[in-house]
């Protein structure tokens, strides 16, 4: 079992990139029922990096916390199963 959550992101209003803070993270495109995918996305070391399924461009911003982003219309919370 999973010790923390991976945060999700998405872009429904197609900002030209988004601010996330956390460098691991999945890309669900848009919300549902308009998502792609799920998929899991890491920068590694590099401070940005573009989803390859809608071609979101992420950037790593420290002074976010880790589920938050800029805009903070694209953070989305998955609902419990």
């Amino acid at each position: 079992m999973a010790d923390q959550v991976v945060p999700h992101f998405q872009n429904s209003s197609g900002h030209d990139s988004v601010a996330i803070g956390a460098r691991e993270f999945m890309c669900i495109g848009a919300k549902p029922p308009f998502d792609h995918p799920h998929i899991f996305l890491d920068m590694g070391t590099e401070n940005e990096i573009v989803c390859p399924y809608c071609s979101t461009l992420y950037k790593f911003d420290p002074t976010l916390k880790v589920g938050e982003s800029s805009p903070n219309d694209c953070n989305w919370t998955p609902e419990a199963a």
